[in-house]
């Protein structure tokens, strides 16, 4: 039952990701750059967990650690720029398929370093989820709109390095505490991001003009919930699994484009959102019919 209590932390945060695309395209309507978004996103968020050190467990850790976590949280970094790219350029629902490709990526990542292919379980979960993502992206469309090919390219390439994130997370400094993890992750966003958007950042002065309001909001979906919740869940449980779980930001991104930014849920999205949602149980179901096997004996 403990790999499926961490997986519901992954759940959990796998949605709050999928949150953050509403915030960012309401942001974007608002007049904000990308570079000005995901920079504050981190700055916020490092700030308000380096608030949290007085009260959590800490550890020594080596240069090499702290160094493997800083890049980490480079390469989710990267994600919300990329990501943000192509917010700028397709609907929030359809950004969000782009990046949900990280799932069989993540499955490859995992193949790839362990050797071995992965299991039946995972593939015929996987094929829910390609089935999902089919029908949920509306094909080559969007809200009507056509695909513009840029925001497709920037698309996929944040599913590559959120897919590079999650394997990542899963295997740094697993033995430091979650937040101090947390902490270390954020910050190695937060340098390569202040080499891009802080003269941005300083030149504007926005957060005196409105920008504060958005960055509180994608500082706690968008680098703190993810983040930990992460930070807890991956290192107990294999990467493709992680990635999987993670899969669950798609319902939660096109769900919340409906309510927040008006966006229509079309009969065929609402089939891959059940089909995704299928591909996520399957292997809990492992899990579950385990931990019952156990209390029967």
């Amino acid at each position: 039952m403990n790999n499926f209590k961490y997986s519901i932390f992954i759940f959990i945060g796998a949605c709050s990701y999928g949150i953050l695309a509403s915030i960012v395209k309401t942001a974007l309507t608002a007049g904000h750059s990308v570079w000005e978004l995901t920079g504050s996103q981190y700055l916020f968020g490092f700030l308000l967990l380096l608030l949290t050190l007085p009260f959590i467990k800490r550890v020594k850790i080596s240069f090499k650690q702290a160094g493997a976590l800083m890049l980490t949280g480079t390469s989710l970094a990267l994600t919300g720029i990329f990501y943000g790219l192509s917010l700028e350029r397709v609907s929030a629902s359809l950004a969000i398929v782009l990046l949900f490709q990280f799932t069989w990526i993540g499955i490859a990542m995992e193949a790839i370093y362990e050797r071995k292919m992965p299991s039946k379980n995972k593939i015929f979960s996987v094929t829910f989820l390609i089935l999902g993502t089919i029908f949920a992206s509306n094909l080559m469309t969007s809200n009507g709109q056509p695909l513009q090919i840029d925001g497709l390219i920037y698309g996929l390439l944040s599913a590559v390095t959120y897919a590079t994130f999650i394997f990542a997370s899963g295997k740094v400094a697993t033995g430091v505490p979650s937040i101090q993890r947390s902490i270390f992750i954020t910050l190695g966003g937060l340098i390569i991001l202040s080499f891009i958007a802080g003269p941005i950042l300083l030149a504007n002065g926005v957060h005196v003009q409105g920008l504060w309001k958005y960055s509180l909001a994608m500082a706690f979906f968008g680098a703190i919930f993810p983040i930990v919740l992460f930070a807890i869940g991956t290192p107990k449980i294999d990467a493709g699994l992680a990635t999987i779980v993670g899969s669950a930001e798609l319902p939660a991104a096109i769900i919340t484009a409906m309510i927040i930014l008006g966006e229509k849920i079309s009969s065929a999205q609402s089939i891959g959102i059940v089909l995704i949602l299928i591909g996520i149980a399957i292997p809990q179901l492992r899990f579950i019919r385990i931990s019952r096997n156990r209390l029967g004996t």
